[in-house]
Protein backbone atom coordinates (compact mmCIF):
# COMPACT_ATOMS: atom_id res chain seq x y z
CA UNK A 1 0.00 0.00 0.00
CA UNK A 2 1.31 3.20 -1.22
CA UNK A 3 -0.55 5.50 1.20
CA UNK A 4 0.50 5.06 4.55
CA UNK A 5 -2.96 7.17 5.70
CA UNK A 6 -5.07 5.09 3.67
CA UNK A 7 -7.23 2.65 5.53
CA UNK A 8 -8.74 -0.41 3.67
CA UNK A 9 -12.26 -2.22 4.37
CA UNK A 10 -12.45 -5.17 4.56
CA UNK A 11 -15.92 -6.75 4.27
CA UNK A 12 -16.58 -10.17 5.35
CA UNK A 13 -20.72 -9.75 5.44
CA UNK A 14 -20.86 -12.85 3.23
CA UNK A 15 -18.04 -15.26 4.64
CA UNK A 16 -18.09 -14.39 8.67
CA UNK A 17 -21.80 -12.38 9.05
CA UNK A 18 -23.45 -15.50 7.32
CA UNK A 19 -21.72 -17.71 10.47
CA UNK A 20 -24.75 -15.51 12.46
CA UNK A 21 -27.48 -18.60 13.23
CA UNK A 22 -30.19 -18.50 10.66
CA UNK A 23 -27.91 -16.43 8.10
CA UNK A 24 -27.48 -18.21 5.15
CA UNK A 25 -28.08 -16.63 1.92
CA UNK A 26 -28.51 -18.18 -1.41
CA UNK A 27 -25.85 -17.46 -4.01
CA UNK A 28 -28.27 -15.05 -5.94
CA UNK A 29 -28.80 -13.04 -2.54
CA UNK A 30 -24.67 -12.99 -1.79
CA UNK A 31 -24.42 -11.72 -5.63
CA UNK A 32 -26.79 -8.79 -4.59
CA UNK A 33 -25.00 -7.69 -1.46
CA UNK A 34 -21.83 -8.13 -3.36
CA UNK A 35 -22.71 -5.78 -5.56
CA UNK A 36 -24.25 -3.33 -2.83
CA UNK A 37 -21.19 -3.72 -1.30
CA UNK A 38 -19.04 -2.66 -5.06
CA UNK A 39 -21.20 0.58 -4.87
CA UNK A 40 -19.97 0.65 -1.54
CA UNK A 41 -16.42 1.44 -2.39
CA UNK A 42 -15.45 -1.56 -0.20
CA UNK A 43 -11.47 -2.41 -0.99
CA UNK A 44 -11.37 -6.26 -0.03
CA UNK A 45 -14.83 -8.94 0.15
CA UNK A 46 -14.44 -11.79 1.95
CA UNK A 47 -16.89 -13.52 -0.54
CA UNK A 48 -17.00 -16.82 1.55
CA UNK A 49 -15.30 -19.69 2.32
CA UNK A 50 -15.21 -21.99 -0.58
CA UNK A 51 -14.23 -25.30 0.97
CA UNK A 52 -17.14 -25.04 2.71
CA UNK A 53 -19.69 -26.36 0.93
CA UNK A 54 -20.58 -26.57 -3.08
CA UNK A 55 -23.13 -23.68 -2.63
CA UNK A 56 -20.50 -21.42 -1.26
CA UNK A 57 -17.80 -22.43 -4.26
CA UNK A 58 -20.83 -21.36 -6.19
CA UNK A 59 -21.47 -18.01 -4.81
CA UNK A 60 -17.98 -16.64 -4.49
CA UNK A 61 -17.25 -18.12 -8.40
CA UNK A 62 -20.58 -16.64 -9.77
CA UNK A 63 -19.13 -12.65 -7.18
CA UNK A 64 -15.96 -13.14 -9.27
CA UNK A 65 -17.41 -12.93 -12.51
CA UNK A 66 -19.42 -9.99 -11.81
CA UNK A 67 -18.00 -7.44 -9.25
CA UNK A 68 -14.80 -5.94 -10.92
CA UNK A 69 -13.55 -3.03 -8.88
CA UNK A 70 -13.40 -4.80 -5.27
CA UNK A 71 -10.74 -7.34 -4.34
CA UNK A 72 -12.71 -10.38 -4.26
CA UNK A 73 -11.20 -13.01 -1.05
CA UNK A 74 -12.18 -16.50 0.00
CA UNK A 75 -11.21 -18.04 3.49
CA UNK A 76 -9.27 -21.58 3.59
CA UNK A 77 -7.95 -23.37 6.11
CA UNK A 78 -4.12 -23.80 6.46
CA UNK A 79 -4.15 -27.12 3.84
CA UNK A 80 -3.49 -27.41 0.21
CA UNK A 81 -7.37 -28.46 -0.69
CA UNK A 82 -8.57 -25.48 1.00
CA UNK A 83 -6.40 -23.47 -0.96
CA UNK A 84 -6.80 -25.04 -4.25
CA UNK A 85 -10.79 -24.85 -4.16
CA UNK A 86 -10.31 -21.00 -2.99
CA UNK A 87 -8.09 -20.53 -5.79
CA UNK A 88 -10.24 -22.33 -8.30
CA UNK A 89 -13.64 -20.07 -7.25
CA UNK A 90 -11.56 -16.99 -7.70
CA UNK A 91 -10.32 -18.05 -10.70
CA UNK A 92 -13.05 -15.63 -12.56
CA UNK A 93 -11.75 -12.17 -10.57
CA UNK A 94 -10.37 -9.34 -11.85
CA UNK A 95 -8.47 -9.38 -8.33
CA UNK A 96 -8.20 -12.11 -5.90
CA UNK A 97 -7.09 -12.66 -2.15
CA UNK A 98 -6.25 -16.05 -1.04
CA UNK A 99 -7.03 -15.77 3.55
CA UNK A 100 -5.86 -18.73 5.34
CA UNK A 101 -5.26 -19.33 8.97
CA UNK A 102 -4.50 -21.49 11.83
CA UNK A 103 -5.42 -21.04 15.26
CA UNK A 104 -1.79 -20.10 16.87
CA UNK A 105 -3.18 -19.88 21.23
CA UNK A 106 -1.98 -22.91 23.12
CA UNK A 107 -5.49 -23.77 24.26
CA UNK A 108 -6.76 -24.18 20.48
CA UNK A 109 -3.75 -26.01 19.43
CA UNK A 110 -4.06 -28.58 21.88
CA UNK A 111 -7.87 -28.88 22.39
CA UNK A 112 -8.95 -28.59 18.58
CA UNK A 113 -5.93 -28.91 16.41
CA UNK A 114 -4.01 -31.51 18.52
CA UNK A 115 -0.99 -30.35 17.59
CA UNK A 116 2.57 -29.08 18.65
CA UNK A 117 3.22 -25.34 18.24
CA UNK A 118 5.91 -26.44 15.99
CA UNK A 119 3.79 -28.41 13.87
CA UNK A 120 1.59 -25.41 13.55
CA UNK A 121 4.46 -23.29 12.38
CA UNK A 122 5.47 -25.96 9.91
CA UNK A 123 1.81 -26.12 8.30
CA UNK A 124 1.40 -22.07 8.80
CA UNK A 125 4.76 -21.47 6.11
CA UNK A 126 4.01 -24.35 3.97
CA UNK A 127 0.34 -23.00 3.34
CA UNK A 128 1.30 -19.52 2.50
CA UNK A 129 4.17 -21.34 -0.38
CA UNK A 130 1.58 -23.21 -1.26
CA UNK A 131 -0.80 -20.04 -2.10
CA UNK A 132 1.46 -18.26 -3.80
CA UNK A 133 1.01 -20.54 -6.30
CA UNK A 134 -2.25 -18.85 -7.10
CA UNK A 135 -1.75 -15.07 -5.77
CA UNK A 136 0.56 -12.72 -5.09
CA UNK A 137 -2.07 -11.48 -2.76
CA UNK A 138 -2.21 -13.38 0.06
CA UNK A 139 -3.62 -12.83 4.31
CA UNK A 140 -2.45 -14.77 6.90
CA UNK A 141 -4.49 -14.98 10.46
CA UNK A 142 -3.41 -16.71 14.02
CA UNK A 143 -6.66 -17.42 14.74
CA UNK A 144 -7.48 -16.49 18.49
CA UNK A 145 -4.60 -14.34 18.28
CA UNK A 146 -5.52 -11.88 21.12
CA UNK A 147 -4.71 -15.04 23.69
CA UNK A 148 -1.64 -16.42 21.97
CA UNK A 149 1.39 -16.33 23.25
CA UNK A 150 3.65 -13.55 22.28
CA UNK A 151 6.79 -14.71 21.08
CA UNK A 152 5.40 -17.66 19.22
CA UNK A 153 3.16 -15.15 17.53
CA UNK A 154 6.13 -13.37 16.60
CA UNK A 155 7.78 -16.55 15.21
CA UNK A 156 4.74 -17.42 13.18
CA UNK A 157 3.93 -14.29 11.66
CA UNK A 158 7.93 -13.57 10.82
CA UNK A 159 8.03 -17.12 8.87
CA UNK A 160 4.81 -16.46 7.05
CA UNK A 161 6.08 -12.86 5.80
CA UNK A 162 9.05 -14.29 4.46
CA UNK A 163 6.87 -16.98 2.42
CA UNK A 164 4.96 -14.33 1.21
CA UNK A 165 2.08 -13.17 3.08
CA UNK A 166 1.33 -9.62 2.12
CA UNK A 167 -1.74 -8.60 5.05
CA UNK A 168 -1.01 -9.87 8.52
CA UNK A 169 -4.13 -9.93 10.22
CA UNK A 170 -4.51 -10.08 13.93
CA UNK A 171 -7.99 -11.93 15.00
CA UNK A 172 -9.61 -11.07 18.47
CA UNK A 173 -11.47 -14.47 17.46
CA UNK A 174 -13.70 -14.72 21.12
CA UNK A 175 -13.98 -11.30 21.47
CA UNK A 176 -11.79 -11.04 24.89
CA UNK A 177 -9.44 -8.13 24.14
CA UNK A 178 -10.16 -4.43 25.50
CA UNK A 179 -8.74 -1.30 23.44
CA UNK A 180 -5.60 -0.36 25.01
CA UNK A 181 -4.34 -3.81 25.42
CA UNK A 182 -5.26 -4.89 21.69
CA UNK A 183 -3.77 -1.45 20.60
CA UNK A 184 -0.27 -1.89 22.02
CA UNK A 185 -0.31 -6.11 21.57
CA UNK A 186 0.11 -5.03 17.65
CA UNK A 187 2.11 -2.50 18.12
CA UNK A 188 4.53 -4.77 19.95
CA UNK A 189 4.31 -7.40 17.74
CA UNK A 190 5.28 -4.94 14.45
CA UNK A 191 8.36 -3.93 16.45
CA UNK A 192 8.80 -6.99 16.90
CA UNK A 193 8.59 -9.05 14.21
CA UNK A 194 11.81 -8.48 12.34
CA UNK A 195 9.97 -8.15 8.10
CA UNK A 196 7.23 -6.44 9.84
CA UNK A 197 7.25 -3.53 6.92
CA UNK A 198 6.78 -6.03 4.56
CA UNK A 199 2.98 -6.52 4.96
CA UNK A 200 -0.18 -4.87 5.63
CA UNK A 201 -1.45 -5.21 9.45
CA UNK A 202 -4.85 -6.03 9.89
CA UNK A 203 -7.52 -6.18 12.77
CA UNK A 204 -10.37 -8.59 12.97
CA UNK A 205 -12.72 -7.99 15.87
CA UNK A 206 -15.55 -9.68 17.31
CA UNK A 207 -17.55 -8.27 19.83
CA UNK A 208 -18.82 -10.18 22.83
CA UNK A 209 -17.95 -7.28 25.39
CA UNK A 210 -19.35 -4.99 23.15
CA UNK A 211 -16.03 -3.43 22.14
CA UNK A 212 -15.28 -4.87 18.55
CA UNK A 213 -15.17 -1.26 17.36
CA UNK A 214 -13.46 0.38 19.91
CA UNK A 215 -10.58 -3.18 20.08
CA UNK A 216 -10.06 -2.06 15.68
CA UNK A 217 -9.97 1.35 16.10
CA UNK A 218 -7.69 0.78 19.23
CA UNK A 219 -5.76 -1.42 16.51
CA UNK A 220 -5.61 1.47 14.14
CA UNK A 221 -4.49 4.47 16.29
CA UNK A 222 -2.08 2.44 18.91
CA UNK A 223 -1.09 -0.61 16.76
CA UNK A 224 -0.65 0.97 13.64
CA UNK A 225 -3.14 -0.99 11.44
CA UNK A 226 -4.16 -0.07 7.83
CA UNK A 227 -6.65 -2.84 7.11
CA UNK A 228 -10.02 -3.26 9.41
CA UNK A 229 -12.42 -6.35 8.83
CA UNK A 230 -15.92 -5.47 9.44
CA UNK A 231 -19.79 -6.53 8.64
CA UNK A 232 -22.50 -4.69 7.87
CA UNK A 233 -24.73 -3.55 10.92
CA UNK A 234 -22.13 -5.87 12.83
CA UNK A 235 -23.46 -9.06 11.53
CA UNK A 236 -21.66 -12.37 12.72
CA UNK A 237 -21.87 -14.93 15.19
CA UNK A 238 -22.45 -14.97 18.69
CA UNK A 239 -22.27 -11.09 19.68
CA UNK A 240 -21.43 -10.01 16.26
CA UNK A 241 -18.14 -8.34 14.68
CA UNK A 242 -16.80 -5.06 14.11
CA UNK A 243 -19.71 -2.62 12.74
CA UNK A 244 -18.84 -1.33 8.97
CA UNK A 245 -20.75 1.43 9.04
CA UNK A 246 -19.33 2.19 12.93
CA UNK A 247 -16.08 2.61 12.00
CA UNK A 248 -15.99 4.14 8.41
CA UNK A 249 -17.96 7.22 10.16
CA UNK A 250 -16.45 7.22 13.51
CA UNK A 251 -12.99 7.96 11.01
CA UNK A 252 -14.75 9.88 9.05
CA UNK A 253 -16.20 11.93 11.34
CA UNK A 254 -13.07 11.82 13.71
CA UNK A 255 -10.58 12.50 10.78
CA UNK A 256 -8.67 15.07 13.19
CA UNK A 257 -8.11 12.46 15.35
CA UNK A 258 -7.43 9.21 13.26
CA UNK A 259 -5.94 11.16 10.22
CA UNK A 260 -6.77 8.53 8.02
CA UNK A 261 -8.75 8.10 4.80
CA UNK A 262 -10.86 5.44 3.33
CA UNK A 263 -12.48 5.15 -0.26
CA UNK A 264 -16.28 4.04 1.30
CA UNK A 265 -19.47 6.34 -0.54
CA UNK A 266 -20.72 6.62 2.95
CA UNK A 267 -24.10 7.68 0.69
CA UNK A 268 -24.33 3.62 0.16
CA UNK A 269 -24.07 2.60 3.95
CA UNK A 270 -28.04 2.97 4.73
CA UNK A 271 -29.09 1.17 1.75
CA UNK A 272 -26.56 -1.24 1.96
CA UNK A 273 -28.00 -1.97 5.94
CA UNK A 274 -31.36 -2.58 4.45
CA UNK A 275 -30.46 -5.03 2.12
CA UNK A 276 -28.44 -7.30 4.59
CA UNK A 277 -31.45 -6.77 7.16
CA UNK A 278 -33.96 -7.86 4.61
CA UNK A 279 -32.08 -10.52 2.74
CA UNK A 280 -30.81 -12.58 6.57
CA UNK A 281 -33.73 -11.44 8.56
CA UNK A 282 -31.50 -9.76 10.80
CA UNK A 283 -33.27 -6.72 11.75
CA UNK A 284 -31.48 -3.34 12.65
CA UNK A 285 -32.43 -2.16 16.23
CA UNK A 286 -33.72 1.54 16.40
CA UNK A 287 -30.85 2.87 18.38
CA UNK A 288 -28.46 1.37 16.28
CA UNK A 289 -25.32 3.79 15.82
CA UNK A 290 -25.61 5.47 12.19
CA UNK A 291 -28.13 3.04 10.62
CA UNK A 292 -30.92 2.59 12.81
CA UNK A 293 -34.03 4.17 12.77
CA UNK A 294 -33.87 6.92 15.58
CA UNK A 295 -29.93 7.48 14.88
CA UNK A 296 -31.16 10.89 13.46
CA UNK A 297 -34.31 11.17 15.38
CA UNK A 298 -34.93 14.12 18.20
CA UNK A 299 -37.46 13.44 20.79
CA UNK A 300 -36.37 16.28 23.67
CA UNK A 301 -37.42 19.56 23.47
CA UNK A 302 -34.28 21.27 23.78
CA UNK A 303 -32.17 19.40 21.30
CA UNK A 304 -35.03 19.53 18.71
CA UNK A 305 -34.82 23.75 19.21
CA UNK A 306 -30.75 23.41 18.80
CA UNK A 307 -31.08 20.79 15.49
CA UNK A 308 -33.84 24.11 14.45
CA UNK A 309 -31.17 26.95 15.06
CA UNK A 310 -27.98 25.03 13.96
CA UNK A 311 -27.91 21.30 12.76
CA UNK A 312 -24.19 20.93 14.24
CA UNK A 313 -25.62 21.73 17.64
CA UNK A 314 -26.49 17.89 18.38
CA UNK A 315 -25.69 16.40 14.80
CA UNK A 316 -22.19 15.21 14.49
CA UNK A 317 -22.81 13.29 11.27
CA UNK A 318 -25.45 14.37 8.75
CA UNK A 319 -28.06 11.95 7.68
CA UNK A 320 -27.83 12.43 4.22
CA UNK A 321 -24.33 11.45 4.21
CA UNK A 322 -24.86 8.04 5.10
CA UNK A 323 -27.72 7.54 2.51
CA UNK A 324 -30.38 8.27 4.90
CA UNK A 325 -33.57 10.12 3.14
CA UNK A 326 -37.01 10.60 3.08
CA UNK A 327 -39.46 7.76 2.32
CA UNK A 328 -39.46 8.71 -1.59
CA UNK A 329 -43.01 7.28 -3.30
CA UNK A 330 -42.12 6.44 -6.38
CA UNK A 331 -44.57 4.55 -7.81
CA UNK A 332 -48.41 3.08 -7.74
CA UNK A 333 -50.43 1.50 -9.72
CA UNK A 334 -50.95 3.47 -12.93
CA UNK A 335 -46.89 3.00 -13.14
CA UNK A 336 -45.77 1.28 -16.18
CA UNK A 337 -43.23 -1.63 -17.02
CA UNK A 338 -40.31 1.08 -17.78
CA UNK A 339 -40.66 3.40 -14.95
CA UNK A 340 -40.72 0.00 -12.62
CA UNK A 341 -37.23 -1.46 -14.84
CA UNK A 342 -35.82 2.14 -14.31
CA UNK A 343 -36.74 2.29 -10.57
CA UNK A 344 -34.79 -1.14 -10.44
CA UNK A 345 -32.02 0.23 -12.26
CA UNK A 346 -31.65 3.30 -9.93
CA UNK A 347 -31.66 0.74 -6.98
CA UNK A 348 -28.77 -1.18 -7.95
CA UNK A 349 -31.12 -3.98 -8.50
CA UNK A 350 -30.08 -6.00 -12.07
CA UNK A 351 -32.36 -9.06 -13.06
CA UNK A 352 -31.10 -11.39 -15.43
CA UNK A 353 -33.46 -11.70 -17.68
CA UNK A 354 -36.45 -9.93 -19.39
CA UNK A 355 -38.78 -13.10 -18.19
CA UNK A 356 -37.57 -11.76 -14.37
CA UNK A 357 -38.15 -8.18 -15.10
CA UNK A 358 -41.91 -9.42 -16.20
CA UNK A 359 -42.19 -11.40 -13.34
CA UNK A 360 -41.47 -8.67 -10.68
CA UNK A 361 -43.46 -6.91 -13.01
CA UNK A 362 -46.07 -8.81 -12.19
CA UNK A 363 -45.93 -8.90 -8.46
CA UNK A 364 -45.48 -5.17 -8.25
CA UNK A 365 -49.04 -4.80 -9.97
CA UNK A 366 -50.19 -7.27 -7.72
CA UNK A 367 -49.16 -5.51 -4.71
CA UNK A 368 -49.88 -2.18 -6.55
CA UNK A 369 -53.85 -3.03 -6.57
CA UNK A 370 -53.73 -3.72 -2.28
CA UNK A 371 -51.98 -1.14 -1.43
CA UNK A 372 -51.58 2.84 -2.92
CA UNK A 373 -48.21 3.45 -2.12
CA UNK A 374 -44.92 1.95 -3.57
CA UNK A 375 -41.79 2.49 -1.57
CA UNK A 376 -38.16 1.48 -2.31
CA UNK A 377 -38.35 -0.93 0.21
CA UNK A 378 -41.26 -2.67 -1.17
CA UNK A 379 -39.36 -2.98 -4.64
CA UNK A 380 -36.33 -4.77 -2.67
CA UNK A 381 -39.06 -7.82 -1.18
CA UNK A 382 -40.49 -7.81 -4.11
CA UNK A 383 -37.06 -8.61 -5.72
CA UNK A 384 -36.14 -10.68 -2.61
CA UNK A 385 -39.59 -12.47 -3.06
CA UNK A 386 -39.00 -14.02 -6.85
CA UNK A 387 -35.43 -15.10 -5.88
CA UNK A 388 -37.07 -17.51 -3.57
CA UNK A 389 -39.71 -18.44 -6.02
CA UNK A 390 -36.71 -19.41 -8.38
CA UNK A 391 -35.10 -21.70 -5.72
CA UNK A 392 -37.82 -24.66 -7.02
CA UNK A 393 -38.98 -24.25 -3.24
CA UNK A 394 -40.41 -27.49 -1.76
CA UNK A 395 -43.08 -25.63 0.24
CA UNK A 396 -44.44 -22.67 -1.27
CA UNK A 397 -47.68 -20.33 0.10
CA UNK A 398 -51.06 -20.24 -2.03
CA UNK A 399 -53.65 -18.72 0.04
CA UNK A 400 -54.76 -18.28 3.45
CA UNK A 401 -58.32 -17.41 5.39
CA UNK A 402 -58.29 -16.66 9.23
CA UNK A 403 -61.10 -15.71 11.44
CA UNK A 404 -59.77 -14.06 15.16
CA UNK A 405 -62.55 -12.55 17.07
CA UNK A 406 -62.43 -11.46 20.73
CA UNK A 407 -63.55 -14.28 22.81
CA UNK A 408 -63.51 -16.86 19.88
CA UNK A 409 -60.77 -19.11 19.48
CA UNK A 410 -58.74 -17.70 15.98
CA UNK A 411 -58.82 -20.12 13.16
CA UNK A 412 -56.72 -20.81 9.83
CA UNK A 413 -57.16 -22.26 6.45
CA UNK A 414 -53.76 -22.48 4.72
CA UNK A 415 -53.16 -23.76 1.22
CA UNK A 416 -49.91 -24.45 0.26
CA UNK A 417 -48.15 -26.51 -1.67
CA UNK A 418 -45.32 -29.64 -0.49
CA UNK A 419 -42.98 -30.64 -3.52
CA UNK A 420 -45.46 -29.70 -5.91
CA UNK A 421 -48.84 -30.96 -4.95
CA UNK A 422 -51.31 -28.79 -3.32
CA UNK A 423 -52.26 -29.03 0.53
CA UNK A 424 -55.52 -26.97 2.25
CA UNK A 425 -55.37 -27.54 6.34
CA UNK A 426 -57.19 -25.76 8.82
CA UNK A 427 -56.87 -25.39 12.62
CA UNK A 428 -57.35 -22.86 15.31
CA UNK A 429 -54.71 -21.78 17.84
CA UNK A 430 -53.86 -19.42 20.74
CA UNK A 431 -53.70 -16.66 17.83
CA UNK A 432 -54.04 -16.35 14.22
CA UNK A 433 -50.28 -16.72 13.80
CA UNK A 434 -50.25 -20.06 16.17
CA UNK A 435 -53.57 -21.00 14.38
CA UNK A 436 -51.60 -20.60 10.97
CA UNK A 437 -48.70 -22.37 12.22
CA UNK A 438 -50.73 -25.39 13.27
CA UNK A 439 -51.81 -25.65 10.08
CA UNK A 440 -49.07 -25.51 8.49
CA UNK A 441 -47.33 -28.36 10.64
CA UNK A 442 -50.89 -30.94 10.21
CA UNK A 443 -49.76 -31.51 6.91
CA UNK A 444 -45.48 -31.25 6.76
CA UNK A 445 -45.20 -32.34 10.28
CA UNK A 446 -41.69 -30.46 10.09
CA UNK A 447 -40.66 -31.06 13.53
CA UNK A 448 -39.24 -27.61 13.53
CA UNK A 449 -38.90 -25.99 17.03
CA UNK A 450 -40.08 -22.26 16.29
CA UNK A 451 -37.27 -20.35 18.35
CA UNK A 452 -37.74 -16.38 17.30
CA UNK A 453 -40.86 -14.88 15.75
CA UNK A 454 -41.00 -11.02 14.32
CA UNK A 455 -42.94 -8.09 12.84
CA UNK A 456 -40.84 -5.19 11.22
CA UNK A 457 -42.67 -2.83 9.02
CA UNK A 458 -40.72 -2.15 5.58
CA UNK A 459 -41.55 1.39 5.51
CA UNK A 460 -42.93 3.86 7.81
CA UNK A 461 -47.06 4.24 7.00
CA UNK A 462 -49.98 2.34 8.18
CA UNK A 463 -49.97 1.03 4.68
CA UNK A 464 -46.39 -0.34 5.08
CA UNK A 465 -46.12 -4.39 4.02
CA UNK A 466 -45.27 -6.33 7.08
CA UNK A 467 -41.65 -8.42 7.08
CA UNK A 468 -41.71 -11.41 9.50
CA UNK A 469 -39.20 -12.82 10.35
CA UNK A 470 -39.26 -16.93 11.96
CA UNK A 471 -36.60 -18.63 13.20
CA UNK A 472 -36.60 -22.08 13.68
CA UNK A 473 -34.12 -25.30 14.61
CA UNK A 474 -34.32 -28.84 14.01
CA UNK A 475 -31.76 -31.80 14.91
CA UNK A 476 -29.35 -28.29 15.78
CA UNK A 477 -29.66 -26.62 12.92
CA UNK A 478 -31.01 -23.08 12.58
CA UNK A 479 -32.47 -21.39 10.12
CA UNK A 480 -33.90 -17.77 9.37
CA UNK A 481 -37.29 -17.66 7.04
CA UNK A 482 -38.43 -14.20 5.98
CA UNK A 483 -42.09 -13.52 4.72
CA UNK A 484 -43.32 -10.03 3.32
CA UNK A 485 -47.21 -9.01 2.86
CA UNK A 486 -49.29 -6.11 3.83
CA UNK A 487 -51.26 -8.99 5.58
CA UNK A 488 -49.40 -9.77 8.80
CA UNK A 489 -50.60 -13.10 9.56
CA UNK A 490 -49.90 -13.95 5.65
CA UNK A 491 -46.56 -12.34 5.81
CA UNK A 492 -46.02 -14.85 8.74
CA UNK A 493 -46.92 -18.00 6.64
CA UNK A 494 -44.41 -16.91 3.93
CA UNK A 495 -42.16 -16.45 6.53
CA UNK A 496 -42.78 -20.23 8.42
CA UNK A 497 -43.01 -21.82 5.13
CA UNK A 498 -39.33 -20.33 3.89
CA UNK A 499 -37.71 -21.34 7.02
CA UNK A 500 -39.03 -24.86 6.18
CA UNK A 501 -37.74 -24.90 3.12
CA UNK A 502 -34.36 -24.24 4.59
CA UNK A 503 -34.72 -27.19 6.67
CA UNK A 504 -35.52 -29.11 3.64
CA UNK A 505 -32.04 -28.12 2.44
CA UNK A 506 -29.05 -31.00 2.46
CA UNK A 507 -26.74 -28.49 2.32
CA UNK A 508 -24.32 -28.86 4.74
CA UNK A 509 -21.53 -26.03 6.04
CA UNK A 510 -17.90 -25.88 7.52
CA UNK A 511 -18.02 -22.18 9.80
CA UNK A 512 -14.49 -21.65 10.65
CA UNK A 513 -13.83 -19.70 13.64
CA UNK A 514 -12.41 -16.59 13.18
Amino acid sequence: MSDPNRLIIFDTTLRDGEQSPGASMTKDEKVRIARQLERLRVDVIEAGFAAASPGDFEAIRAISSVVRESTICSLSRANDRDIARAAEALAPAARKRIHTFIATSPLHMQMKLRMEPEQVLEQARLAIRYARNHTDDIEFSPEDGSRSEEDFLCRVLEAVIAEGATTINFPDTVGYAVPQEFGERIRRLRERVPNSDKAIWSVHCHNDLGLAVANSLAGVAIGGARQIECTINGLGERAGNTALEEVVMALRTRADFYKLTVGIDTTQIVPASKMVSQITGFAVQPNKAVVGANAFAHASGIHQDGILKARETYEIMRAEDVGWSANKIVLGKLSGRNAFKARLSELGVELESEAEVNDAFARFKNLADRKAEIFDEDIMALVAQGEKEQVGEYYRFVSLAQRSETGELPHARVSFTMDGKEHTAEATGDGPVDAMINAIESKANSGAELLLFTINAISGSSQSQGEVTVRLSRNGRIVNGVGSDPDIVVASAKAYLSGLNKLQSKVERVNPQL
